[in-house]
């Protein structure tokens, strides 16, 4: 503070006083406000010694004893996602007891038990998370996931085959392109709201193509779905480039069923598969078979959201 802003402070002080004195009598008021004052105080260091006091009493808790003492035993390390050259498979969170909501949780109970533990989400230190330059070609290994793609393009009715996946309680991604886009956005909608997952096929796969751009923008604020999805069958640098830009995965499956839809997915099935299959007749009426297969060993199918999530 400056010579003249110090002098105008203390001068506009004096004048506080001169006020206070002639209004009220100055010394009442100061003891008034430092009795206010030693109130507050011993509210605050009140409230303080409560918290700590306990905070003891939770430590010396028989149930935080043991929480202590067995969460290590229920706590999972993170694991990192794989990159390798110019391909990727997701990681898997891990997760660490969070003490003291479980100690609260716990406490209503009575006693510790493993079924009340609140765990906190710990991520991978290496993660598909905002990387957009790799391919991906299946979930992570260690998980028993896998995926059914579908490509929509121009006429191509995908009511037949949602149909199936909602009878037979799955899910799966649906790729569309600008051309039955235009004529369908009802059901774009719908398919969303009904956990089918959405990917964008561009024009015929053309990632270069204007339409490209429009679909995404479609997908990604008119449906909500926060992430969307490229599909090649073949390595694309021109693809993987583009969608990169509009921060969309590109997915390049490891099982393209080609004409024997049933025998050649028992063949090449493998945890974290993404099977890419055409809306043929013939995939229409072994579709459900395969679902039954793959249920009876143990795989669930889910969308390409659930089975990229780390």
């Amino acid at each position: 503070m400056n010579k003249v802003s110090s002098d105008t402070f203390f001068v506009g002080l004096e004048i506080l006083k001169q006020f206070f004195m002639h209004t009220l009598n100055w010394e009442v008021v100061m003891k008034r406000f430092f009795e206010i004052l030693g109130f507050l105080s011993l509210i605050c260091f009140s409230f303080f010694y409560t918290e700590k006091t306990i905070d003891v009493v939770k430590e010396v808790d028989d149930i935080m004893i043991t929480l202590k003492e067995q969460a290590p035993k229920y706590q999972e390390k993170a694991e990192n996602a794989k990159i390798d050259g110019m391909f990727m498979i997701p990681g898997i969170s891990g997760k660490i007891v969070n003490l003291q909501k479980s100690y609260e949780e716990m406490k209503h109970y009575g006693k510790f038990h493993p079924n009340l533990l609140v765990y906190d989400k710990v991520s991978p230190e290496i993660s598909i998370k905002d990387r957009y330059d790799k391919y991906i070609q299946t979930g992570n290994p260690k998980k028993r996931q896998v995926s059914f793609i579908f490509i929509v393009d121009g006429k191509g009715d995908p009511s037949p085959f949602i149909e199936i996946l909602k009878e037979k309680k799955v899910t799966g991604t649906f790729f569309i392109d600008g051309s039955w886009l235009e004529n369908n956005q009802n059901q774009l909608t719908s398919l969303i709201e009904e956990k089918f997952t959405v990917g964008n096929y561009s024009n015929r796969g053309d990632y270069t193509h204007e339409s490209f751009v429009w679909i995404d923008t479609i997908i990604k604020r008119v449906g909500g779905q926060k992430q969307s999805y490229c599909l090649v069958e073949k390595e694309n640098k021109k693809a993987l480039k583009n969608c990169k830009l509009q921060k969309d995965y590109t997915i390049y499956p490891n099982i393209m069923i080609k004409e024997n839809p049933y025998s050649e997915l028992i063949e090449q099935i493998k945890n974290g598969s993404i099977i890419l299959m055409n809306m043929d007749a013939r995939v229409k009426k072994e579709l459900p078979m395969m679902i039954t297969y793959l249920k009876q060993k143990g795989y669930k199918i889910v969308n390409l959201e659930e089975l990229l999530d780390e």
